[in-house]
């Protein structure tokens, strides 16, 4: 057996190379300028945790938990789980560190890869990558507008179209009961019609029958009471106030009264970002309030939002919708003879200290194959040295593009580089 049949990527993981790199970069980029803009900081937390920290937060029942995470049991005899999700990591990395003593509200943001043992479809696999952000001690509704506020501009400074705001209030612990109890009783006589894993909800969350994907379910919850019926009057003043924000930001958004969210943390304010150019699997973003999980893990009282957004379906669409922009080379060095090829690496040297892309030839290749090189890495401009430049300090310059050329002094190339691009 081959090298290559012998070692492969396991199932649902996946290489990310150039050219697509360069537009993952670029979308990290943009989401740290416009979330700094917005005053969020940058935590990284471990990839791998105690299995508790996520069974506790996301919810024992969910899917997540009981068939979708990486759990194994350590040298120590600790059951500890690949993260499925961020925000149970930064809460407890934030009542851990007693992060709840600095002036409020505090922002943070993250990005890294999760893992959720699932079957892998379109933009879907078992390491993926997410970037998210959690604010804390906030519980106004101004802050939830500026979250999705904020999310809105990124999407949009990546160069993101047609997308679509999707929100919900779940209620709290207040009013939450009494809409459980409608949904029990909207399902009593219909059990039967769901799947197995919803007739387990039913007794142990029913609000999450709202969000199977099963054809069959989302058929028997056709005409089911709505949360936004049932909200009590603190959490219909705190949605109202929400949708009054958004419009005076400009957001256009459709209020879903199905969208509940797989997660058990939840509480007020949902939201989602979907795209019509992925198919049935069209959710590009999605969070919402968790105002009860840092008391849950053992810090105060304190008010939470968050989203995230998953890097490989953003990273899909960008690459449908528009030409995938790939840095080139400023300047490709052709050296001929290998005391030019030393002066090209100290000139090079300097030029990269600018910060730009500098490739230096084979001395001992011909001039014609080093063009060919320089031709094939696109390079903006060729400087040619040989040793009849080494004697005058003047190099020959070439515009690949144009096929324009001239003569430059070397004590001049970062200059005109510079000036150009």
């Amino acid at each position: 057996m081959s090298g290559s049949q012998q070692y492969k990527t396991l199932k649902g993981m996946q290489d990310i190379l150039p050219p697509d790199t360069f537009l993952w970069q670029s979308v990290e980029q943009t989401a740290r300028r416009i979330f700094s803009a917005f005053g969020f900081q940058e935590i990284r937390v471990p990839v791998l945790e105690a299995t508790s920290v996520f069974s506790r937060s996301i919810g024992e029942q969910t899917d997540i938990v009981e068939k979708e995470m990486y759990t194994f049991t350590d040298k120590g005899g600790r059951s500890v789980s690949l993260r499925p999700e961020g925000t149970a990591s930064v809460v407890r990395s934030y009542v851990e560190n007693n992060l709840h003593s600095l002036p409020s509200p505090q922002k943070f943001y993250y990005s890294g890869p999760m893992f959720r043992y699932e079957r892998p479809q379109s933009g879907r696999f078992r390491q993926f990558y997410q970037i998210g952000v959690e604010a804390f001690a906030d519980p106004h509704p101004r802050m939830d507008a500026e979250v999705i506020a904020m999310l809105g501009r990124f999407l949009a400074g990546i160069g993101l179209q047609g997308i679509s705001f999707q929100i919900n209030s779940i209620g709290c612990e207040q009013c939450r009961p009494a809409y459980k109890d409608a949904l029990l009783g909207f399902f009593s006589g219909k059990k039967e019609n769901l799947c197995p894993d919803c007739i387990r909800r039913y007794d142990r969350n029913p609000l999450r029958i709202l969000d199977c994907k099963v054809s069959r379910c989302v058929e028997v919850r056709s005409g089911a009471p709505r949360i936004t019926d049932h909200l009590c009057q603190d959490c219909r003043t705190h949605f109202g106030k929400l949708q009054d924000l958004l419009a005076l930001l400009e957001i256009s958004f459709t209020v879903n009264p199905e969208m509940v969210r797989g997660l058990d943390y939840y509480t007020r304010t949902t939201f989602e970002v979907t795209s019509q150019g992925l198919g049935s699997q069209n959710a590009i973003a999605a969070g919402g309030r968790y105002n009860r999980l840092v008391k849950e893990f053992g810090g105060p009282d304190t008010p939470a939002i968050g989203f995230a957004v998953g890097m490989e379906r953003v990273v899909g669409l960008l690459k449908q919708s528009m030409p995938l922009s790939l840095p080139v080379p400023a300047a490709f060095i052709a050296v001929l003879g290998e005391a030019a090829g030393s002066e090209g690496l100290r000139i090079a040297g300097k030029l990269r200290d600018r910060g730009l892309w500098i490739e230096v030839g084979d001395s001992e290749s011909s001039l014609k194959s080093q063009m060919r090189r320089a031709d094939r890495l696109a390079a903006r401009y060729v400087f040619i040295l040989g040793e009849e430049e080494l004697q005058s300090g003047v190099l020959k310059w070439k515009n690949l593009a144009d096929a324009s050329q001239g003569d430059i002094n070397v004590a001049e190339i970062e200059e005109f580089l510079a000036g150009i691009l």
